[in-house]
């Protein structure tokens, strides 16, 4: 685990109850990544944090100076612990994410956060483009229901869906575990 950091992406407080994008399942994706991290504080392995500021027109939640975009109390940043602000889904977009790993030598990444199918998939994707081995937590991400065609698609169906698509071909993008055998495997 010598060269693995934990990237727990917006894990904000817009997407929980009460804010202005909650998701499915948010309160149980927080408190997985939780566990998660704790288990990298207690190992002093590397943690990152991920905070997306919304600076598109029109954008509603995760706005600059908000409550919403705060990073939610369950995994609140340490001193110590990189965090990196973000403005598109792929975190490695305009921030300084690669360069950082790189410069910490991490090959490995352990990916937690919100929302399943777009920040983090769209995340894990590029990392694996960039030669990281991933590993996502799958019950410490979190999504919402969406629409297509006219037709609700469910949250867990989506969520499901993109793991599974995430995972495909032998694990390709990403090896999907939940926050049980993570924890039991260490």
């Amino acid at each position: 685990m010598e060269k693995t950091a934990l990237l727990i992406i917006d894990v904000q407080n817009d997407y929980f109850p009460g804010g202005k994008m909650t998701l499915e399942g948010a309160e149980l994706a927080g408190t997985n990544t939780q566990q998660v991290l704790e288990y990298f504080r207690k190992n002093k392995l590397p943690v990152i944090h991920i905070r997306h500021i919304s600076t598109n027109e029109g954008a509603t939640f995760f706005l600059p100076g908000t409550s919403g975009a705060e990073i939610h109390s369950l995994v609140s940043p340490l001193a110590g612990e990189k965090v990196i602000e973000k403005h598109f889904p792929n975190s490695f977009r305009e921030t300084d994410l690669l360069k950082y790993l790189q410069s910490e030598n991490i090959k490995d990444l352990v990916i937690t956060g919100m929302m399943t199918d777009v920040c983090v998939e769209s995340t894990t994707r590029a990392s694996f483009d960039f030669g990281f081995n991933n590993m996502i937590i799958g019950d410490a991400t979190a999504t919402r229901d969406r629409e297509l065609n006219g037709r609700t698609v469910k949250a867990s169906e989506v969520q499901k869906s993109f793991l599974a698509g995430i995972s495909a071909l032998g694990g390709l993008y990403a090896k999907i575990v939940n926050t049980k055998d993570f924890l039991k495997e260490k």
